[in-house]
């Protein structure tokens, strides 16, 4: 047991070094849960925040907050932030340009996997199902200024995801578009698709596309009128 003197001590140094008022240290209550500097946690649970668009961060921040999506923790959090400091949390974020952690081996065969990635370069027309590539780029890499990458996600997160879509735990403004697309897409599929993206390595120009290459093919709640 160490003595009341060293105790003291302890105590005066801790006190004679203040904490410092900056961004980057209030934003170290956001990587407890998301990992290092926002690099994404271990389990593949909490996804990363370094580097997405900032018109993304800041959105999910207001759905967190405002209730389209449900996580008590996340909503508890962020219930008292204004606005522009959430907007200012997600630019910070958002400036951070890390390393991404290496992708996961796939397990699915070769054909499953290709059956996948048809349906992320070309969508179907059949079912309305644009391409992955028209919203979230050609690299999958995300959008400028809302638009998220896919890649670098682990498959587990991916899933959660595609769950919460189409059981309306996750939900965005109105029309809701990627509720529509997990909704339409099999078990099979999604099983195929967050393979297929988890086992991608990130491109060498890792950074959101500046803007969409062409007009979106659906109209998306939240990101365009």
């Amino acid at each position: 047991m160490k003595p009341v003197w060293l105790l003291a001590a302890l105590v005066a140094v801790a006190q004679a070094q203040p904490v410092p008022d900056t961004l980057a240290q209030r934003a170290l209550a956001c990587t407890g849960c998301h990992g290092r500097q926002g690099r994404a946690a271990p389990d593949g649970y909490y996804p990363r925040l370094a580097g997405k668009p900032a018109g993304y961060l800041y959105s999910q921040l207001l759905n967190f907050r405002d209730g389209r999506r449900d996580y008590g923790l996340m909503s508890e959090l962020i219930a008292p932030l204004s606005d522009a400091y959430l907007q200012e949390l997600a630019g910070h974020f958002a400036a951070l340009d890390l390393p991404y952690p290496p992708p996961q081996a796939a397990t699915l065969p070769a054909p499953e996997l290709a059956r996948a990635e048809a349906l992320v370069r070309h969508g179907d027309d059949t079912r309305r199902l644009p391409a992955c590539t028209a919203c979230h780029g050609e690299r999958l890499t995300g959008t400028q200024p809302g638009v998220p990458g896919l890649l670098g996600l682990s498959r587990d997160y991916l899933n959660g995801q595609l769950g919460a879509w189409r059981s309306g735990q996750r939900r965005a403004q109105e029309p809701d578009c990627m509720a529509r697309i997990a909704r339409t897409l099999t078990d099979a599929e999604i099983n195929a698709l967050t393979q297929f993206l988890a086992s991608r390595a990130m491109p060498a120009d890792s950074h959101p596309a500046p803007a969409l290459a062409a007009p979106a093919p659906l109209r998306c709640g939240g990101l365009w009128p």
